[in-house]
C-alpha cells in the first residue's frame, strides 16, 4: 500500500482555495475560513469510517475503528495572517492520506490511524499556554486558562470566538492513555537546509528549546542638542552595547545549530530630539542541546553585567521563557528513516527542527517523530511560501510508509 500523490495534491490545492490570499492563504484560528477548512477535514474523515468531531477548542479529531494499536497523525490547519498555504495543512493532509491508506488495507487487522488537526498552533490567541490545541489534547490546559485567552489582533476573547462558531461548551477531546504506539507529524521545513543540500526529506531528531529574555536599560531622558556626549545617560546606546557584545561573543559559545534573534527594540520616549531615558530589547536564542543553551545563557548574563558595570545606565536582564528541547523517540524516528531510505535513498537528511511544533507537546506523553519536506527559498510565514509538487508527492510516500512501518513494528499479531 502507498500514498496517492494526486489525491494529496488535490486536497492541498482545495485547502489553498479556502481563505486565498495572493499565492498563499489568510486563515486565522476561528475565522470563518478556518472553520470551513475544519469542517471539510471532519467530512473527509467521516467518509472513511472515522468517528469525528470538532471539539471545544476547535481541534478536529478523527478516531479510527478497531482495537489497535493506533498511530496518531496530524498537524494544524490555521495559518499565520496573510501567509503560506502549506504551513500546517501539509501535515494534516498527509495524516488524512495515511488514514485512508490504513483504512483500505485489510492486512492491518484493526490497526489504524487517528487524525488530529490541532487548533491555534500559530498562536493567534495569547494566554498562559504555547500550543492551545495540543496542550488541551494532552490535558495541560485548564478551563481558567481558556477563559483568560484573547486574540492578539483584537477580534475578541477565545471564549467569544468559540461561541461565535458554536464550539464553546463542547467537550474537549483528550488523548486516550495506552491507545497509541506513536505520533507522527509532517511539516514544511521553513528553512533552506534541505534545499541547499539537494535533499527531499528531513528526518527530525529534536525540536529546539526557545529561551527568551527582556533586557532593559534605564538612563535619563534629556535634550538631544544641549546635553554633552560626556554627560549623557543614553539608555539606547547602553542597549546597543549589549547587542553588539552579543554578536561578538555568541559565535564563540554557541553550537553548530544555534540561532539567536533580537526581535524587538523600543526606545522611550522615541522622539528624534530626545535622548532615550529607557530602552528595551527582546532577545531569544534556540538550540536542542542543553549545554549550548546554558553556555549562551551564561554569556548573556555576563555581557549584561559587564555593560551595566561600565555604563552610566542601569541594565536589567529578565527571563521571559525557557522551554525544554523535545527529542524525537527512536521508534518513530527509525520508522521515518527506514521509509526515507526506501523512497528517497541517499536523498534525505537527519536534522533538528529550529521551529516549534505540536510534536514537542505530544512528545512529552507518547513516542513522537517528525519529518520535513523542503521549503523553496527557505520561505515561510509569508504568502510566497511554497514546495514543489514533486517534493510534496515524495513526502507523502515517505510519511505513509513510515506510518505503516510503525504499525507493523507494533503489531499484536
Amino acid at each position: 500500500m502507498k500514498a496517492d500523490p494526486d489525491r494529496v495534491l488535490r486536497d492541498l490545492y482545495h485547502l489553498r482555495k479556502i481563505g486565498t490570499y495572493k499565492s498563499g492563504v489568510h486563515r486565522p484560528t476561528l475565522s470563518q475560513d478556518d472553520i470551513t477548512a475544519r469542517k471539510w477535514l471532519a467530512g473527509q474523515l467521516a467518509d472513511i469510517g472515522h468517528e469525528t468531531c470538532i471539539d471545544g477548542v476547535a481541534n478536529v479529531f478523527g478516531r479510527a475503528p478497531g482495537a489497535g494499536p493506533h498511530v496518531l497523525c496530524g498537524s494544524h490547519l490555521e495559518s499565520q495572517n496573510h501567509a503560506g498555504w502549506l504551513d500546517g495543512a501539509l501535515g494534516v493532509v498527509y495524516a488524512l492520506e495515511a488514514a485512508r491508506v490504513a483504512a483500505s488495507d485489510n492486512q492491518l487487522v484493526g490497526r489504524g490511524v487517528d487524525v488530529i488537526a490541532f487548533a491555534d498552533e500559530e498562536g493567534h490567541f495569547s494566554g498562559d499556554f504555547s500550543f492551545l490545541g495540543s496542550e488541551s489534547f494532552v490535558g495541560e490546559i485548564s478551563e481558567e486558562q481558556i477563559d483568560a485567552a484573547t486574540d492578539r489582533s483584537g477580534r475578541g476573547t477565545l471564549r467569544e470566538m468559540l461561541a461565535k462558531q458554536e464550539l464553546d461548551g463542547r467537550q474537549r477531546v483528550s488523548m486516550e492513555a495506552g491507545r497509541y504506539c506513536g505520533f507522527l507529524e509532517a511539516h514544511i521545513e521553513q528553512g533552506d537546509r534541505l534545499e541547499s543540500a539537494g535533499r527531499g526529506i528531513g528526518v527530525v531528531t529534536s525540536i529546539v528549546a526557545i529561551w527568551q529574555y527582556r533586557i532593559t536599560a534605564t538612563g535619563f531622558q534629556n535634550h538631544a542638542g544641549t546635553t554633552t556626549m560626556k554627560s549623557r545617560r543614553d539608555a539606547g546606546r547602553a542597549l546597543m552595547q549589549v547587542w553588539s557584545a552579543i554578536e561578538a561573543s555568541f559565535p564563540t559559545v554557541c553550537g553548530p545549530d544555534s540561532v539567536w534573534t533580537v526581535g524587538r527594540v523600543t526606545l522611550q520616549p522615541g522622539q528624534p530630539s530626545i535622548i532615550p531615558g529607557q530602552a528595551e530589547m527582546v532577545f531569544q536564542f534556540r538550540d536542542a542541546d542543553p549545554d549550548n543553551l546554558n553556555r549562551m545563557h551564561d554569556a548573556l548574563t555576563r555581557l549584561t553585567r559587564e555593560v551595566d558595570a561600565a555604563s552610566p545606565c542601569a541594565l536589567e536582564l529578565e527571563v521571559l521563557a525557557q522551554s525544554s528541547p523535545a527529542h524525537m523517540a527512536k521508534g518513530p524516528k527509525d520508522a521515518l528513516q527506514d521509509a526515507a531510505q526506501q523512497w528517497a535513498p541517499d536523498h534525505y537528511s537527519i536534522m533538528p527542527s529550529g521551529a516549534g511544533h505540536d510534536a514537542q507537546v505530544i512528545a512529552r506523553h507518547i513516542p513522537s517523530g517528525m519529518m520535513f519536506v523542503p521549503s523553496i527559498g527557505g520561505i515561510s510565514h509569508h504568502w510566497s511560501e511554497n514546495t514543489s509538487d514533486s517534493d510534496i508527492a515524495l513526502g507523502a510516500q515517505v510519511y505513509v510508509q513510515a506510518v505503516l512501518n510503525l504499525l507493523a513494528a507494533n503489531s499484536n499479531g
